[in-house]
């Protein structure tokens, strides 16, 4: 069974900095997409940034850009999510997601349908 475990999140000053990571039961490279979601207060859940496995392309929504940067450790089987300069509208519960689909295109990447396995989630407070 394919786990997923978030890990990371915590209080933070507006401002401030922190790396999530999640830990990927097995290969990462079983897997051709990984997602980081976000789900704010009384908000749908929505992607914020992905990767490409095969080649390593990352993805951004607009919000997060020039801020997070999505990376991973295939010898770990990790998937990072360093958040900078984070903002009280940050507050949120971060997921991780896998999924296996083919040509997932650039305005995909990032929509919960492509993802098949999530993690419980990890909870980030920004104190203003």
């Amino acid at each position: 069974q394919v786990q997923l475990l978030e890990s990371g999140g915590g209080l933070v000053q507006s401002g401030g900095s922190l790396r999530l990571s999640c830990a990927v039961s097995g290969s990462i490279s079983a897997y051709f997409q990984i997602c980081w979601f976000r789900r704010a207060p009384a908000q749908e859940r929505e992607g914020v940034s992905a990767i490409n496995i095969g080649n390593d392309a990352t993805y951004y929504k607009e919000f997060v850009k020039g801020r997070f940067t999505i990376s991973t450790d295939n010898a770990k089987n990790m998937v990072y999510l360093q958040m900078t300069n984070l903002k009280p509208e940050d507050n949120d519960i971060d997921y991780c997601s896998s999924g296996n689909r083919l040509r997932v295109g650039r305005r995909n990447i990032v929509r919960q349908p492509v993802y098949d396995y999530w993690g419980q989630g990890t909870q980030v407070t920004v104190s203003s």
